[in-house]
């Protein structure tokens, strides 16, 4: 039986910003724009025993980029050693709209 490593407040904090840059990379094709600046994904979960939960919304509930923006989510939690396995949840609530872009999206994306 393998034992789960307890990691310190700070360790998570690291872990999760690693998981954030990582998730830079995942690029949304219509807008060309990464989903953590789009203001896609609200929140992290990880838990000692490296499962990953990502909490994420789209820009509208019928995308049809959900299934791409998904795989490419779990292409790049492979990179991070500290995450055994990933689940990613779509939610609704709140509901994304433009104010939740950073404003290197809006800038790159012509909106004020």
């Amino acid at each position: 039986m393998s034992e789960t490593k307890t990691y310190s407040e700070e360790e998570v904090t690291k872990i999760k910003d690693r998981i954030l840059e990582a998730l830079e990379m995942v690029i949304d094709p219509e807008l060309g724009i990464d989903i953590v600046n789009l203001g896609l994904v609200y929140e992290i979960h990880f838990k000692d025993d490296g499962h990953t939960q990502i909490d994420m919304t789209l820009t509208t509930m019928g995308c049809p980029l959900a299934d791409l923006l998904t795989d490419q989510i779990y292409d790049v939690m492979r990179d991070i050693p500290e995450v055994t396995s990933t689940e990613v949840k779509l939610v609704w609530y709140p509901a994304w709209t433009v104010d939740k872009m950073s404003r290197y999206a809006r800038i790159a994306l012509g909106i004020r």
